[in-house]
């Protein structure tokens, strides 16, 4: 299954970070998952959020630019080498990883990876033929 994922164009200075998560909060949007990756003039907060077009929606409205991804939410053992048989399904179906970044659910010995490949279904294909635990949208939003 595909997560939407929010991508926040954030200039590099002081306070941008601090207002794009105080406009989710004022809006009582749960964060449930974020990377932020940075250079010298502009960052890419990247957020995995239970109503993606709400953050959207409150954030253009706050003057941020927004995209929507589409990404992958995949369970993983929480443990050495559990990411590596992942990764192993997408490079043996020779694709490639854009980004990644992690998260550990509290109520489970298993965390949460999310994924995002230079192709969104054949990356889906690759890791539910190896077997992988996909998770839907509703499982990830609802953590």
């Amino acid at each position: 299954m595909k997560l939407k994922q929010i991508s926040v164009f954030l200039e590099n200075k002081k306070g941008r970070l601090k207002k794009a998560i105080n406009v989710l909060s004022q809006a009582n949007i749960n964060i449930r998952a974020l990377s932020i990756a940075d250079t010298s003039e502009f960052g890419i907060l990247r957020l995995i959020v239970p109503d993606p077009e709400q953050a959207k929606q409150v954030l253009e409205e706050n003057k941020f630019v927004v995209k929507v991804n589409e990404v992958i939410g995949v369970e993983v053992p929480d443990e050495p080498g559990g990411l590596d048989s992942i990764l192993d399904f997408l490079h043996d179906a020779d694709l490639n990883v854009e980004y990644i970044y992690a998260f550990v659910e509290k109520k489970s010995d298993k965390a949460i990876v999310v994924i995002r490949t230079e192709n969104i279904e054949e990356g889906l294909k690759a890791l539910k033929k190896g077997n992988a635990d996909v998770l839907s949208s509703e499982e990830v939003y609802n953590l």
